[in-house]
């Protein structure tokens, strides 16, 4: 397994932009597919954006599409969660996640590898 450390959350104003870093060690990065998911309070953790082990292809929840770019930097190893236009209801614990050639429609139940989230606080 790869071990997944998020960094770059904080708070920011509605309207603003953030960008989320989540380095990992351990096992090839490359042969692993990567995503954001969020956990905001008093709710489940969701989905937020997943790119291909080789960068290929990305997916988006529909909330986020236009808004958030999610890309990877194999050299490294590294992905990368761009967020513009912010809004509070992005306010949440962002996670990073990681599962061996898997597919770009991640689920909770199929990641391999967690990190332990960094907060992303939106005011409004």
């Amino acid at each position: 397994q790869v071990q997944l450390v998020e960094s770059g959350g904080g708070l920011v104003q509605a309207g603003g932009s953030l960008s989320l870093s989540c380095a990992t060690s351990g096992r090839t990065f490359s042969s692993y597919t990567m995503g954001w998911f969020r956990q905001a309070p008093g709710k489940e953790r969701e989905f937020v954006a997943a790119i291909s082990w080789r960068g290929s292809s990305t997916y988006y929840r529909d909330s986020v599409k236009g808004r958030f770019t999610i890309s990877r930097d194999n050299a490294k190893k590294t992905v990368y969660l761009q967020m513009n236009s912010l809004k509070p209801e992005d306010t949440a614990v962002y996670y990073c996640a990681a599962d061996e050639y898997g597919s770009i429609y991640m689920s909770d139940d199929g990641v391999d590898s967690w990190g332990k989230g960094t907060l992303l606080t939106v005011s409004s």
